[in-house]
């Protein structure tokens, strides 16, 4: 009833005060209350102060919960704060400030039980606070500590609530409050029912409080609602114990027990008439306490077949501690949807994971696959072209402070620093190593090695920032669950663009036809008029390119270092070799393939990434024993090439 009142004044209490009336004169009603609160004797006082509806208050019973209010000998109380022997006296109602004497005052200091109920008075007021900033603090305060006296000023304060996101909120929370502490059945089981679409982790914990339970053990089929009725032969030991503890059973006897109740038992160098000298025995000891207890001398020796013989005369249960079974039934029923939908969220969520993950194999490998899988050369310096990359963007960042300027000049910045190493290695080095893929492997290791030294030189070894703007940070939630990075969004879409932009260049452009010509029959396509020399220059200046590119997009995920290209190298191969060499299509596959199976093993070993790794590489392995041409395999003469 008192809370009912509560709930009803603050839904008028956003009228204007009675001005006949002030907070000190109510303060002067409950002055023994207030001077010395208890959790008993308190509640009028906070229900008075609440049905005044004056704006002062919210700040009295804050400083009051804070131990700033004072009591003057005449009894009058102020908001004061001690300085020395003095106090700076505000008014409680006027909001005049003075100064006093502390001799005069006394501090009131309300226990921790007072203080709760200070502080359950306190967010009734601030759900209704002018100060949006108040009414998110006391909705945040209600979420941290529900209790059953805030569920009809929170309902009370729904439909005044001007700020819609805080409304939502403010909606969801009397649900959550509905469900657990509402006075009819009926009102909670609605609310309930409504937590069965709810994947939120306080859903869960609602429904999982409204389902505790507590374990007991009777010689009789207990009363109640029955959670469980238990096997104590599961965990004898334990259930004993329990067994104990209730006083339905002695305890168990140790060694030592026994021990002592056969050395208080010797006579004339007797045990229950064995010799002491027999004692050493097993058998002996035992027969002589079996002795005593037919004597009546020592309890009965507790077995482990008396024991369970023992146990399985008393019923173990538990037993929920909501009394009604309609009420608990209907939140399993929730709780067994609830984990359905975060079951079915964590397999969306586990794959949107793994596609953010062949995204960035795929965007790592899809260079390599036009120099490795085109070509044939084996490029060991493909990852430094991945550093390059990134470390183009960096410089970029430095001179551009607009990150989203910076990222536009990376990206083709870095495909033209990557394509013209790239086409400055492949005239210096392989052109002449060509067929020979021994020392192409030798010659590229050793190129990747001076790459990583001279980035070390001239950037350090400390990682660089490289910093994605404001519109990529954060991430794209669904629920509590279901969430990606939009860094990793904009991954996905590159490489689906790079997909896009190489399937358009070796299918429907003149290069294209050219590669494709030169890669199947290097000398029929030098008979019809094409350079094989130019066309294997400017194919691995375009691996080469992307490469920097992708080194971009993964710099911005990743740390960027001189060793990073090495952290995609292997996966870069293994997408390449899996997927089919010389097949974009094959790549794709392949990153597909590896990064949901990487992302598998993860869920299935989530403590160990590098475990994952290695596992996966063991799997590829394995699969190219059964399919040496990969996923998608060439046809025709390029196939037997």
């Amino acid at each position: 009833m008192r809370f009912a009142l509560i709930a009803l004044i603050l839904t008028i209490c956003s009228a204007p005060a009675a001005t006949a009336q002030n907070l000190q004169s109510i303060l002067q009603t409950f002055t023994t209350e207030i001077a010395k609160p208890s959790r008993g004797t308190v509640g009028d006082t906070l229900d008075a102060i609440a049905a005044s509806g004056l704006p002062q208050a919210t700040p009295f019973l804050e400083q009051w919960s804070e131990k700033n209010v004072w009591q003057r000998n005449d009894g009058m109380f102020f908001i004061g704060l001690a300085s020395g022997d003095t106090l700076a006296l505000t008014d409680i109602d006027t909001q005049a400030i003075s100064t006093a004497q502390k001799s005069d005052f006394k501090q009131l200091k309300p226990n921790g039980g007072v203080r709760r109920l200070i502080g359950t008075a306190l967010v009734q007021f601030q759900l209704i606070d002018p100060d949006v900033s108040r009414r998110t603090t006391a909705v945040a305060s209600i979420a941290r500590r529900p209790e059953a006296a805030q569920l009809a000023p929170l309902l009370a304060s729904i439909d005044p609530e001007v700020d819609a996101s805080l409304k939502a909120r403010k909606i969801q929370l009397a649900n959550f409050l509905t469900a657990r502490f509402a006075g009819g059945p009926v009102d909670r089981i609605a609310a309930i029912d409504s937590l069965s679409t709810d994947t939120s982790v306080e859903a869960r914990a609602v429904l999982n409080l409204i389902l505790t339970t507590t374990s007991g053990v009777a010689s009789a089929q207990p009363t109640g609602n029955i959670a469980a009725i238990l096997d104590p032969l599961d965990a004898p030991i334990v259930s004993y114990f329990a067994l104990v503890d209730a006083g339905l059973a002695v305890a168990k006897q140790t060694p030592a027990d026994i021990k002592r109740a056969l050395e208080a038992n010797i006579i004339d160098g007797r045990i229950a008439g064995f010799p002491l000298a027999q004692m050493d025995n097993a058998k002996t000891r035992e027969a002589a306490y079996a002795a005593l207890v037919d004597d009546g001398m020592v309890p009965t020796l507790i077995t482990d077949t008396l024991r369970d013989a023992t146990l399985t005369d008393h019923i173990f249960y538990e037993l929920y501690d909501e009394p009604n079974a309609t009420i608990t039934a209907a939140a399993i029923s929730a709780l067994a949807a609830v984990d359905t939908r975060v079951a079915t969220a964590k397999i969306a969520d586990l794959t949107l994971d793994a596609l953010s993950l062949a995204s960035i194999f795929f965007l790592a490998a899809i260079g390599l696959a036009i120099t490795f899988g085109v070509m044939g050369v084996i490029n060991m310096a493909h990852g430094e072209f991945i550093m390059m990359g990134a470390y183009t963007g960096f410089v970029v960042q430095t001179f551009v402070s607009n990150y989203t300027v910076s990222l536009i000049i990376a990206l083709p910045l870095a495909f033209a620093v990557t394509f013209g190493a790239g086409v400055v290695m492949e005239r210096l080095v392989i052109r002449r190593l060509y067929h020979r893929p021994l020392e192409t492997l030798l010659a590229t290791f050793g190129i990747s090695i001076a790459l990583q030294q001279l980035a070390k030189n001239i950037f350090g070894t400390q990682a660089r920032p490289l910093t994605s703007p404001d519109w990529l940070a954060g991430a794209w939630v669904f629920n509590d669950v279901i969430q990606i990075s939009y860094i990793r969004i904009a991954i996905f879409v590159l490489a689906l663009m790079f997909l896009c932009l190489i399937i358009h260049i070796l299918k429907r452009t003149r290069l294209g036809l050219e590669v494709r010509a030169v890669t199947q029959n290097p000398g029929m396509a030098s008979s019809m008029g094409i350079d094989p020399d130019r066309i294997n220059m400017m194919t691995f200046g375009l691996g080469s390119g992307i490469a920097g590119i992708a080194g971009v997009a993964i710099g911005l995920y990743a740390k960027v270092t001189s060793e990073m290209g090495s952290d995609y190298i292997v996966q870069s191969f293994m997408t390449v070799v899996v997927g089919g060499v010389g097949n974009v299509w094959g790549t794709l596959a392949g990153a597909a393939m590896i990064g949901f199976g990487q992302k598998g093993i993860e869920w299935l070993n989530p403590s160990n990434t590098l475990a994952a790794q290695t596992y996966m590489i063991l799997f590829v392995i394995l699969f190219i024993q059964f399919r040496p041409k990969g996923i998608v395999a060439l046809k025709g003469r390029a196939a037997g090439d």
